[in-house]
């Protein structure tokens, strides 16, 4: 029996195309349906995709590609903090300020009450 083959039916697609398939996918954004024929069936290309961010391949991949352009010095890692796009949550919006609470603030007077015609009638 010839070593390095795998039982079964080959595979008509090579890894190589379907890798190229989820490239392209991921630089153009588009769903996973428009991905070209030229790169497989789509759902073999999301399956290959999916299989490998389930098992950390992706991750590995990342992390090596990281540890050799940091090797050669090709990524700064300076960081820059804009504070232009920094946001308060929603309901921080209307936040009572400290020290403006309504029961420290003395009273003035109380309200007077506006007298209509049927307040004079019962009043009489």
């Amino acid at each position: 029996m010839p070593t390095g083959k795998k039982p079964g039916r080959p595979s008509i697609w090579t890894r190589r195309k379907l890798i190229n398939g989820i490239r392209w996918r991921t630089r153009t954004g588009t769903p996973w349906r428009d991905v070209p024929e030229r790169y497989g069936p789509w759902g073999r290309v999301h399956d290959l995709f999916r299989r490998w961010q389930r098992n950390g391949t992706w991750k590995r991949i990342f992390a090596e590609l990281q540890a050799q352009a940091d090797a050669k010095q090709l990524i700064a890692w300076d960081i820059n903090v804009d504070s232009t796009v920094c946001r308060a949550h929603q309901h921080a919006a209307g936040a009572r300020k400290k020290g403006t609470c309504r029961s420290n603030r003395p009273a003035a007077s109380a309200p007077n009450r506006t007298t209509t015609g049927s307040d004079a009638r019962a009043a009489a």
